[in-house]
Parts: structure tokens; C-alpha cells; sequence
């Protein structure tokens, strides 16, 4: 796995595909691994760089305190360190919210936004969700452990537990198989959710943006879109139905195709000129 120096970190990613550049952000706890149901087929049209967020996967972690404007200069960083001068970026969850900083302080290196399972700004209940991660993180043997009983149930609906035990359970193995997050950069990561605030930011981006949901996510609910919808002003909308907060693993299909459209719609066009 090839590795980059950013900000006195070394960070992993993995490449795949040709075309015009797509990062892919990755959510709380996941590396890079965690886009495998979307990279086969992005990459038909793209190069695909999923990287690993700092304390997370092959990626080194640090002592600091981390934020989603700190995780977002490590990405600009990396984008600089890997000869890019803009990119397609997408993120789920934190990875959005990562996103969100990123094409707002650096709006030049961002061509297209994808923001799924997004939010502007941690209210009181995200707050108690992820505090609740937090504790429970600290009881169980690993973080792996902590996110198939703690965060899992909050990504898929009871619907797809019923109807297809098998996968979330071969979810759950591929969870465990990855390369273990620490207590400690699981802390720090949380922390950065916690302390999540991009809403004065929104109308600093000015790159196309594409803002999903799922209809029956509780997390980040579709109480953020017309925060979001509004503030950023060349976005568009989509709501995955029967879905929760995990869209991309819910309805595989469905999320490739709407958000691999809009990213084709997006490639080749010329940059928005940004304000000044």
C-alpha cells in the first residue's frame, strides 16, 4: 500500500482506476477499506484514492487533539503531497463532514462534493449518540466489538437485520478483519464529531454538491437538509428510501448509481469561479 508524509504523519491510501481524480473520505472508525462496494465501480470512470483518515487503518496517529478542519487539512495536505490540484471529494458520515471543511477552506482543490450522511453541526442528540459510542467503546474488548453492537444498529434498519442476517453479519467479520483503530485515536476521532461545527462554512463552498440521506437515519437525519440544501448553493438532494444512516452498504446498487451519476455529470466540467 503506497504511503505519503502529511503534516509529520505518514498517511496510507490506496489507489485504483483512471480518469479524474475521486477521494474518498472514510466514516468514524473505517479506513479506507470501508468504500470496497463502491470502488469497483467508480473506478470504470475514475481514479479512485481512499485513504486513511490520521489514527485510523496503516495510517499514523498523533497526541493532538483532532477535528474535522484539522482532518481536512491533513487531506488538503495530501492532495498537495500527491501532485493534485483539485478532486472529486466524497465522504460518508465523518467523512463529509471532513468534506464540508475541506471545500470550504480550500475551494480550489475541490471540483465536486459529495456529502452522504451529512450534518453541519453536532446538536445535543449526535452529542448523546456518540458519547454513548464512547462508553461503550471503553467496556468492550476493541473498537471493532464497539461499532457491530454500538454504531451498527444505527446504520441499518431492523428491517435489513431481519431480512438479511447473513450479510450484517459478514459485515461484521470484515469489520473485525481490518486493521485495529486504538481506544485512544478512537477517542480523538469521536472527539472531532463531537466538536463538529461547519455551519458558518456552507456558504463558502462553491463546487457542485450532492447531499444524500437515508429516509430513516436517526443520526444524521434529514432534520440537516435544509440546512444543508440551503447553505451550500449549487446542491441537489437524494434520499435513499428504506434506508438508515449506511446507504452504500443498504441499497448497493442504488447509491452507485445516483452518486457515480452525478459525479459523471461533474467530470470534465470547468471549475466555479471562487469569491473572493
Amino acid at each position: 500500500m503506497p504511503k505519503l508524509k502529511v503534516h509529520n504523519l505518514t498517511l496510507n491510501y490506496e489507489q485504483q482506476g483512471s480518469g479524474e481524480p475521486v477521494i474518498l473520505i472514510p466514516y468514524l472508525t473505517a479506513d479506507h477499506a470501508c468504500y470496497a462496494f463502491q470502488v469497483p465501480e467508480y473506478a470504470k470512470h475514475f481514479t479512485c484514492i481512499s485513504v486513511d483518515l490520521r489514527g485510523t487503518g496503516e495510517s499514523d496517529s498523533s497526541p493532538t487533539a483532532y477535528s474535522t478542519e484539522l482532518l481536512a487539512d491533513d487531506i488538503a495536505a495530501f492532495m498537495q503531497a500527491l501532485g493534485l490540484q483539485s478532486a472529486h471529494i466524497s465522504g460518508v458520515s465523518l467523512g463529509s463532514a471532513v468534506g464540508t471543511w475541506l471545500a470550504a477552506k480550500y475551494p480550489a482543490k475541490v471540483k465536486s462534493l459529495s456529502l452522504h450522511s451529512s450534518w453541519p453541526k453536532t446538536d445535543l442528540f449526535i452529542k448523546t449518540v456518540v458519547e454513548g459510542w464512547q462508553t461503550m467503546a471503553k467496556a468492550l474488548p476493541s473498537v471493532a466489538e464497539m461499532t457491530i453492537r454500538g454504531i451498527f444498529p444505527w446504520c441499518f434498519t431492523p428491517e435489513l437485520y431481519a431480512a438479511r442476517p447473513d450479510y450484517i453479519q459478514s459485515l461484521a467479520e470484515f469489520v473485525r478483519g481490518r486493521p485495529a483503530q486504538s481506544l485512544a485515536s478512537f477517542i480523538q476521532q469521536s472527539d472531532a464529531v463531537i466538536s463538529h461545527d461547519a455551519d458558518a462554512q456552507l456558504s463558502r463552498i462553491t463546487a457542485p454538491t450532492q447531499i444524500t440521506f437515508g429516509r430513516f437515519d436517526q443520526v444524521t437525519s434529514t432534520r440537516f437538509a435544509d440546512r444543508l440544501k440551503r447553505g451550500i448553493r449549487h446542491s441537489e438532494l437524494v434520499v435513499f428510501e428504506e434506508c438508515s444512516h449506511a446507504p452504500l452498504y443498504e441499497r448497493v446498487e442504488e447509491f452507485n448509481g445516483k452518486t457515480l451519476e452525478f459525479l459523471q455529470r461533474q467530470a470534465g466540467a470547468a471549475p466555479r469561479a471562487v469569491a473572493v
